[in-house]
């Protein structure tokens, strides 16, 4: 079979140049073709390097995009130049700076060869940043699951069949939130455990307000639910305080007022012809000779 590794990359050649010797690495043993895209979201720093260990890597491509569009809208391009371009029976994307962890990528490849093309999470079992970060992500699984009744235990390392790619092509939630997005098209994904790994460089990018940005980009896609059981909540508390009605008892109203109006324009991000056109924002694509 055929495998695509789908990487967004923002300013971190030196992590992505270990990566690609680790990945080659790791699949030396693995009967596919695998193939790596490289999705450069315009770089201020250079990219491109020397890439000596890359015998186990069918092809090697990176894509130099005009103009930075974010993470989410990375993945997504790549996953659009990869339905169009490319060859393929699987994707799996994974971040470019080692939390996620190239030595489970055979995990994912193993797995899909009696998958029958259902697609696979990895379903975060251990993570590796401090306890106030874990504690801030335990709350935003928290959220997610109290306003939208999904469970997602999973970022962006999966391992995507064909049939999901096309899906989440159709679905213009995917310009906004992957991990969302693909909840929301697909109810039968097969999950196993993962480790999330330590940034080979530097410290973690993600920061306590783009983990809140990235918990309210999933709700966001799934506003309707959101809204009916803000709107049931709001009844219920009302008729909980009216009695006791002070400008503490009514903050939470005003919090989740914040976080209703945060969704909403987060959900203005999902623009099917931004998504549809987005490689004309492709200014280049390097082929690394192997």
């Amino acid at each position: 079979m055929k495998y695509v590794i789908l990487i967004p990359i923002y300013n971190d050649r030196e992590s992505l140049k270990i990566l690609v010797e680790n990945i080659n690495s790791e699949i030396k043993d693995l009967n596919h073709e695998i193939s790596l895209v490289v999705v450069n979201d315009a770089s201020s720093h250079q990219i491109i390097d020397n890439y000596p260990n890359t015998e186990n890597i069918s092809s090697f491509e990176i894509i130099n995009m005009k103009e930075n569009r974010g993470h989410a809208r990375c993945i997504a391009s790549g996953l659009k130049f990869i339905f169009e371009k490319k060859e393929f029976d699987f994707v799996i994307p994974m971040d470019g700076d080692g939390e996620d962890r190239p030595e489970e990528i055979k995990n994912f490849v193993q797995l899909s060869e009696q998958s029958s093309e259902r697609s696979i999470i990895g379903e975060r079992v251990k993570r590796s940043e401090g306890l106030f970060f874990q504690l801030c992500y335990q709350f935003h699984k928290l959220l997610t699951f109290a306003f939208t009744g999904q469970s997602i235990k999973f970022g962006n390392f999966t391992c995507l069949s064909k049939s999901t790619v096309k899906k989440m092509l159709e679905e213009k939630a995917t310009w906004n939130s992957f991990s969302g997005s693909l909840k929301k098209i697909e109810k039968n994904l097969i999950s196993i455990p993962s480790v999330r790994g330590k940034r080979y460089f530097g410290p973690s990018q993600m920061s306590f307000f783009n983990l809140l940005k990235h918990s309210l980009s999933i709700i966001s896609v799934f506003r309707k639910t959101v809204l009916i059981r803000s709107a049931l909540f709001i009844i219920f508390y009302i008729l909980l305080i009216k009695s006791y009605a002070s400008v503490i008892t009514s903050l939470p109203l005003v919090l989740l007022l914040i976080m209703i109006y945060s969704i909403s324009s987060l959900a203005l991000r999902e623009n099917i012809e931004e998504f549809n056109n987005c490689l004309t924002n492709i200014h280049d694509i390097d082929k690394i000779n192997k």
